[in-house]
């Protein structure tokens, strides 16, 4: 599996959304929602300093491939109407050999409840479904999360399972649910 993620169909219009590469530009907008404590709440991680923002970005302005294990395609998600990065959405492909990615996603809370990372995922997941011939995709979430395990249900993903204190995140035990569909579903679901 050997695809150049510029020779995908993105930027990608959505109704009220354009989803598109990071470019340097975004730094403050990123920096609004990544640095947040109730944007980590949930996260493996505590929020990102402004410095970490930047590495981050600059990681991100630098990818290009999504062939092999580990390769990311992170995507900027902005108001359609006002250019302003609100969150953002990725796919890591997790394993190459058996076309298996991982979807991520994280929204500035103001965005929250405005169907906005729904809009975001519904594309994102088609183009690992339809552009990146993913067979299967899979996202994680921690069991207390109940609005990103909404999210991915509203998406059409089935929970495959919940994983019992598999994870020790900031000194404490924490359960994680995952959810999964596969390509021949998606495909299916979205021409109904």
């Amino acid at each position: 599996m050997s695809i150049q993620t510029e020779r995908l169909p993105i930027p990608v219009e959505t109704e009220r959304l354009l989803l598109r590469p990071f470019v340097a530009n975004d730094f403050e907008d990123l920096c609004a929602f990544q640095t947040l404590p109730a944007v980590a709440r949930y996260r493996y991680a505590e929020p990102r300093s402004r410095e970490e923002t930047r590495a981050l970005l600059d990681g991100w302005l630098c990818n290009g491939g999504f062939e092999a294990d580990d390769d990311k395609l992170i995507l900027a998600v902005a108001l359609k109407d006002k250019g302003r990065v609100i969150g953002q959405v990725g796919l890591t492909l997790r394993s190459a050999r058996d076309r298996q990615g991982e979807i991520g996603f994280l929204m500035h809370p103001d965005f929250h409840g405005r169907g906005l990372a729904g809009e975001a995922c519904l594309t994102l997941l088609d183009l690992g479904f339809k552009h990146l011939a993913l067979h299967r995709v899979y996202g994680r979430c921690n069991a207390r999360n109940t609005a990103s395990a909404r999210l991915m249900e509203r998406l059409g993903l089935r929970r495959e399972a919940e994983l019992h204190e598999n994870k020790f995140v900031k000194g404490e035990w924490t359960s994680e649910l995952i959810y999964a569909a596969l390509g021949r579903e998606w495909t299916q679901s979205r021409a109904d």
